[in-house]
């Protein structure tokens, strides 16, 4: 009994584990933090989390986070822009001209565009659509069942600040550099003002 017991809980354990494995292959758009006002390479990761392969994958675009304008072919894929009446580029929609992305694929789709320059974030809403006609919507808050893929955008650096390759202020560079040269000005002032001092005492001793 006690056997049978450890059996079903170690069944359970498995199944569970496996659920969450399924439950977390979520559409993901990459690279996760981008800085304000850079050009930027972005990668929509789509896996395929049913018995039947994904043919559609759409995404729609937070105009006042993000401007884009190139995609990158990929094979046995087309697809269509969604614009607004300006004319820009509010949403992009691949479909597939094969039989898809089967139970254990995934694809990458990339596009290229313009990070705004007050972002804070970017949360791209996706949308997938599987050979039966069924849509998962990943487009739910942080935490949910089918959360949207959320880019962090970090502020970009002051006018005059060098960067690392890791995108950081580096040291010595402009509020550091302003004041290394405030630093010399006051030494020059120094140094004028003890080469007076030590003329006077001089013309004092030679008047004795």
């Amino acid at each position: 009994m006690f056997k049978k017991f450890i059996l079903n809980a170690g069944i359970m354990l498995i199944g569970s584990m496996l659920l969450a494995g399924i439950a977390s292959a979520h559409v993901v758009v990459y690279p996760k933090e981008a800085t304000q006002g850079g050009y930027e390479k972005f990668t929509v990761r789509v896996p395929t989390e049913k018995d039947i392969p994904t043919v559609q994958v759409e995404v729609k675009f937070p105009l006042d986070s993000v401007a884009i304008s190139r995609f990158e072919p990929k094979a046995g894929w087309t697809y269509e822009l969604a614009k607004d009446p300006a004319g820009k580029i509010t949403g992009v929609t691949w479909k597939a001209t094969g039989d898809g992305l089967s139970s254990t694929e995934f694809g990458d789709f990339s596009m290229q565009g313009k990070v705004a320059d007050t972002a804070t974030q970017i949360v791209w809403k996706a949308y997938q659509t599987y050979k039966d006609g069924s849509v998962v919507e990943w487009v739910g808050a942080d935490g949910s069942d089918k959360p949207a893929s959320v880019t962090t955008v970090k502020a970009k650096a002051a006018a005059g600040a060098t960067t690392d390759s890791h995108g950081q202020v580096k040291a010595g560079s402009a509020a550091s550099g302003n004041s290394s040269s405030n630093t010399s000005f006051y030494l020059s002032i120094a140094a004028v003002v003890l080469g007076a001092l030590s003329l006077i005492v001089s013309l004092t001793r030679k008047r004795r």
